[in-house]
């Protein structure tokens, strides 16, 4: 199997791994993406979760296989109506961007094409200086898929966007520096940083988390900040009837460390 996964403690660990390829991308990685990150959230142990690149193919992942003549093609449009359409929903972007816990992508060298949409469908991003994007479809004659764009834009602003989905390259510090991505970090010291951050969200309580998580992805999709704020209304209120809530409060009084359930 390309990819890997691993479980430490409460973190899940995904690893794409064809490192003769640079990590490119092809149909097993969508089949594992969807199967680990399944396993993922069906498991409570699981607090946040990881994805990254095997670090022998010096890339996150390389993007599409060009080497393969079907990348990017189709036979017919009726072919696109009936296979493509449908699957639509088994994509890495859907479900990174649905999946409920916080994701963390490491990207610990060029993330290029998919692969670099792959990185923002992500919640937070810890970069490797060597680490580069590039959306490079546009020069393919044809665009990136699934609103890779406009997710993008989210991200940096509709410029920064523009910029790197026509082409141009987008070096680590750069990315730092516009807020695609949150850490910035020696090479060596890449996982060890990712870690640490995913260790902090897992030791959080795992619920609240979740609501973090769901509260902002969900409210840059509603159109005033009213009714953002009412449906957030709600969520508090959900959280304060867990014990998660009542462990937290109890310990920060009694001055020890909780000891959180998730429930």
């Amino acid at each position: 199997m390309p990819v890997t996964y691993e479980k430490h403690d409460k973190v899940g660990v995904l690893t794409l791994s064809r490192p003769e390829a640079r990590n490119a991308w092809g149909p097993d990685f969508y089949e594992a993406v969807v199967d680990y990150f399944a396993e993922m959230e069906a498991d409570d142990e699981v607090s946040c979760a990881v994805i990254t690149g095997d670090d022998r193919g010096g890339a996150f992942s390389a993007g599409a296989n060009l080497k393969n003549p079907k990348t990017h093609s189709l036979n017919t449009m009726a072919e696109f109506i009936k296979e493509r359409l449908p699957s639509r929903h088994k994509n890495p972007f859907t479900i990174l961007g649905q999946f409920p816990k916080p994701v963390i992508a490491a990207v610990n060298g060029y993330a290029i094409g998919i692969g670099c949409i792959v990185t923002y469908c992500c919640d937070l991003i810890v970069a490797s200086e060597k680490a580069e994007w590039r959306l490079t479809q546009a020069g393919l004659g044809i665009m990136p898929a699934y609103g890779g764009s406009a997710r993008l834009a989210r991200w940096v602003g509709k410029g920064h966007a523009m910029k790197l989905a026509l082409g141009f390259p987008l070096k680590a510090e750069e990315a730092y520096r516009i807020g695609l991505a949150q850490w910035l970090v020696p090479h060596a010291q890449l996982m060890e940083k990712t870690m640490e951050v995913a260790g902090h969200i897992a030791s959080l309580p795992p619920l609240a988390s979740r609501m973090v998580k769901e509260s902002l992805t969900h409210g840059l999709d509603v159109p005033n900040i009213a009714d953002a704020s009412l449906t957030d209304l709600y969520r508090f209120m959900a959280l304060e009837f867990t014990e998660d809530k009542a462990e937290a409060h109890q310990a920060w009084r009694e001055k020890r460390k909780p000891a959180f359930k998730g429930e």
